[in-house]
């Protein structure tokens, strides 16, 4: 475990809350040239991938966050680094955030990892020689380490980094029910259940009655407003867990570290409003191949340093570019 000192905030974004939202907020940043395809799914669904990058380069599998999308910032700036410096990427769009409603009436959460397995098999097929990793951001990095550990020795993969991961669920839920972090949870619930209603509308006027009834026997979402609610109301239903606390249980990826074989680099920041140090695992708790970063301030997502406010650096995307050269063999 590393308590890092290589990450220092900005003097003009010393707080956990201004890192968090300053990126989110007035990050511009031109969308990469990407390359969209469809996969389908074994259940019949489909997800969209949107590639960056041509020819024979490694391949870096990138996963967002809850409500993300290749388009989330912080996929986008961190699809041109790699660029740059010789990385291809592949984005997987969770099921139903590419900008059109899935097929089924289930979607994505925390713990699904069937998807990125699929998609992962698909690309070995495809390219059985090309250096891969992968990369997950936040509810995406909790599916990677979930993933990784449920694999172990079984991924031809050369490294894998997960930043800002909600390890355990329970306290990452109860977290964003007290203080300022009330409005992140807000926002997100807000396009949460806004998108279920119109994915129920939409299946409805498609004619896909018995996926938009699974959606209808929720019942009515208003009086949902908090994740351990929606999660125990919606989430758990929808994806064959018992409940809130079985889904928390099951899908948190603090226990799966122990079993990770890839080179793995997990960057958590102390003042994360998503969270609290209550989530970091002891050492004993890692395997050798997972090396844990603890930075003091960075935020959720955000680790903006720099001392010119006209020119923030976004210290992620170096170190992440840093951790992949040293462990990529080509």
């Amino acid at each position: 475990m590393d308590e890092s000192l290589t990450f220092k905030a900005a003097w003009w974004l010393n707080h956990a809350h201004l890192q968090t939202l300053y990126p989110a907020l007035f990050r511009k940043i031109p969308s990469p040239p990407l390359q969209r395809e469809r996969l389908t799914t074994p259940d019949n669904d489909f997800i969209d991938i949107d590639y960056c990058g041509t020819g024979s380069a490694p391949l870096i599998i990138l996963l967002h966050g809850l409500t993300g999308s290749s388009q989330s910032g912080y996929i986008k700036g961190l699809q041109h680094a790699l660029l740059q410096q010789g990385f291809r990427s592949a984005t997987l769009n969770f099921r139903g955030c590419s900008g059109e409603y899935n097929r089924l009436a289930r979607c994505y959460h925390s713990g699904e990892t069937e998807d990125i397995h699929f998609l992962y098999q698909t690309l070995r097929q495809h390219e059985p020689n090309t250096p891969m990793a992968v990369l997950g951001f936040s509810l995406g990095g909790n599916v990677l380490l979930k993933w990784l550990g449920e694999q172990g020795n079984q991924l031809d993969l050369f490294a894998a980094v997960a930043v800002s991961v909600p390890l355990l669920l329970n306290v990452c839920a109860t977290k964003l029910d007290n203080g300022f972090s009330k409005l992140y949870r807000a926002n997100l619930l807000r396009e949460l259940k806004h998108y279920v209603l119109a994915k129920q509308s939409a299946h409805e006027k498609l004619g896909a009655t018995e996926e938009a009834d699974k959606i209808k026997q929720l019942g009515g979402l208003s009086t949902i407003h908090s994740f351990w609610q929606y999660d125990d109301r919606v989430v758990a239903p929808l994806h064959g867990f018992a409940d809130v606390h079985d889904y928390y249980q099951r899908s948190s990826s603090r226990q799966f570290l122990k079993s990770i074989t890839v080179p793995t680099l997990v960057i958590q920041a102390h003042d994360d409003p998503f969270m609290t140090t209550e989530v970091l695992p002891d050492a004993d708790e890692l395997s050798p191949s997972v090396q844990l970063e603890i930075t003091q301030g960075g935020g959720h997502v955000g680790f903006v340093t720099g001392k010119n406010p006209f020119k923030p650096i976004y210290w992620l995307e170096q170190r992440i570019l840093g951790f992949l050269k040293q462990q990529c063999p080509s």
